[in-house]
């Protein structure tokens, strides 16, 4: 915060990012529980402003302020509505986190500040404040450092100048401030909202700070051979530097019970109700998951221990009744035939039954997720809100149909996916505004599968070829969400990276981890891919689907 005593907010040392910082920060950095629809424009943007204020609070100005004004800046401006930028950055300047709004009542308080033309700040001081004038759209302005870009300015009763702070929200709900070195991307704020209870030690991201530190893949599965340590045994030693061991379980098991409450809220919700904006797409997770209940889709086919030739023996056509026509220049008179003879050859045939239940609960578990994040309910940001349902799916799908010690899978797969996500965070990005959403479902898809590798029992080189091979097929994957909303094509999407994930681990066990194309490498291709992209393709609704799916 810049402020006209001189005094500036800043978050950690401004120097450039060099290779000895490594990719370590604290799995509950990743997985944070908050509100939809986007970690990145919805609780990113309110953490800011809930930061924003707290500054004020700390130098003893909050009272002097007398007028406010909001400024947002490409990304932010240009899908802001849909995504809810405007609203989260209110209740943030409110006071609100993402984790602890209420959120039923988030309607009805945004309604009161439009009609009274008023806000609170930090929920006491109240101010003159119209959103439709001094909450601005910047929709063709971008600040340097970050698409994703915010700026707070509180001023006194004589219109002079108090303090003034600009914002990043680059994606998973971690925000960095003008000052703060965006290279890497380290997150002071992202859980001690207060910058004085930030720890001096996580401002500088010394590679001191945790015990088994790793910049890359390689360095991780290096520091697994050395200690002959699995890749959650690595990351819980280094949570301890920031909590206790019954910390981290009671953490670990609190986002995944956020996670799986999520999933049953997504299922047992109205199979008539539409999601909100002006898509009016119905939601779909309720009556799925009716029909798996139900049990229609027949009984468990037997599996045969051979593989089942599906190849087509090239036999003679069937000959054809002369009253409908036959192939061939020898056919009696084919102008008399009373309808097109491919009725015959191809007649419509009667609906199969296909069983293969692993699809459609991980489909329904996904999509019921990302249906209650569109709602802009409580989810886990795993590692945004975009791709919140892939990572809660295949973990539900283990837990439901494999697991046999629930407690000890959980921990284990979520530690092992947050070491992958730290990899893709360090080393390419997990925001959309910057890489498209190879960056978030993308990401979402490769952490998954890492994750089920490793509660199959899977070695570290296979966990690690499974992360590269949910990201390889994931590379160039656009953002071009329609009217804004993180509904088409998110949705589905999440259900489709999640059956891709399984296919992944699959793929990483049945082979002996050594692969051609390393993790490492795919990070780094997905950050070229994503820097080259189109920023049309990147979270602005302004190409892609957003542009050719008509509206009306």
């Amino acid at each position: 915060m810049n402020t006209t005593d001189g005094v500036e907010h800043v978050g950690n040392s401004t120097k450039q990012q060099n290779n000895d910082h490594h990719a370590v920060v604290s799995t509950f950095d990743l997985f944070s529980i908050g509100i939809g629809p986007s970690s990145s424009h919805t609780v990113g943007p309110m953490r800011a402003a809930r930061i924003f204020v707290n500054d004020l609070k700390e130098h003893n100005v909050l009272e002097k302020v007398h007028s406010l004004r909001v400024d947002l800046y490409s990304s932010l401006a240009l899908t802001g509505k849909g995504h809810g930028t405007p609203e989260a950055v209110l209740l943030g300047i409110e006071g609100e986190t993402p984790a602890q709004v209420e959120t039923s009542t988030m309607k009805s308080r945004i309604q009161d500040m439009y009609d009274t033309k008023s806000i609170r700040l930090d929920g006491h001081h109240r101010i003159n404040f119209d959103p439709a004038k001094q909450l601005v759209f910047n929709y063709f302005q971008s600040l340097p450092q970050h698409p994703n870009g915010m700026r707070l300015t509180v001023y006194d009763k004589d219109a002079t100048l108090i303090a003034t702070n600009g914002y990043f929200s680059i994606g998973g709900g971690f925000v960095v401030n003008d000052k703060t070195q965006l290279a890497h991307g380290e997150n002071v704020y992202y859980k001690n909202i207060k910058r004085s209870k930030a720890l001096a030690s996580r401002r500088e991201q010394d590679s001191a700070v945790v015990a088994l530190p790793f910049r890359n893949a390689e360095e991780l599965l290096a520091t697994c051979r050395e200690k002959k340590m699995t890749i959650a045994q690595v990351v819980f030693e280094n949570e301890l530097n920031w909590h206790t061991a019954d910390e981290i379980r009671t953490k670990l098991l609190t986002i995944w019970n956020t996670m799986d409450e999520s999933i049953k809220n997504g299922v047992m919700a109205s199979s008539i109700e539409h999601l909100p904006g002006n898509l009016k797409v119905k939601r779909r997770a309720p009556k799925l998951y009716q029909k798996l209940l139900k049990g229609l889709y027949g009984p468990v086919p037997t599996a045969e221990s051979t593989y089942n030739d599906s190849r087509i023996p090239i036999a003679p056509a069937p000959i054809i009744p002369e009253s409908i026509g036959s192939f061939g220049p020898h056919s009696k008179d084919e102008s008399k035939t009373s309808f097109p003879l491919s009725l015959s050859v191809l007649p419509k045939r009667q609906r199969k039954r296909f069983y293969l239940p692993a699809l459609d609960y991980l489909s329904v578990y996904a999509i019921a997720v990302n249906e209650e994040n569109a709602c802009g309910n409580r989810i886990v940001t795993a590692p945004t809100n975009g791709a919140a349902g892939t990572i809660p799916s295949v973990l539900k799908y283990y837990l439901e149909f494999i697991s046999d010690n629930p407690e000890h899978d959980v921990m284990e797969f979520l530690l092992t996916t947050a070491a992958i996500g730290m990899l893709f965070k360090r080393g390419a990005s997990i925001s959309a505004a910057e890489v498209g959403c190879q960056g978030e479902v993308g990401v979402a898809c490769s952490m998954a599968a890492a994750g089920f590798t490793a509660v199959l029992g899977g070695t570290v080189e296979q966990v690690e070829n499974a992360a590269e091979i949910g990201m390889e097929h994931n590379l160039g994957l656009t953002c071009d969400p329609i009217d804004s909303l993180v509904q088409v094509p998110c949705i589905e999407r999440n259900a489709l990276a999640a059956v891709k994930a399984v296919a992944a681990a699959q793929l990483a066990l049945n082979g002996e981890g050594d692969h051609r194309v390393s993790l490492d490498q795919v990070i780094e291709t997905m950050r070229q891919t994503g820097h080259d992209m189109m920023s049309k393709y990147k979270e602005t609704s302004q190409g892609g689907l957003a542009v050719n799916v008509p509206m009306c």
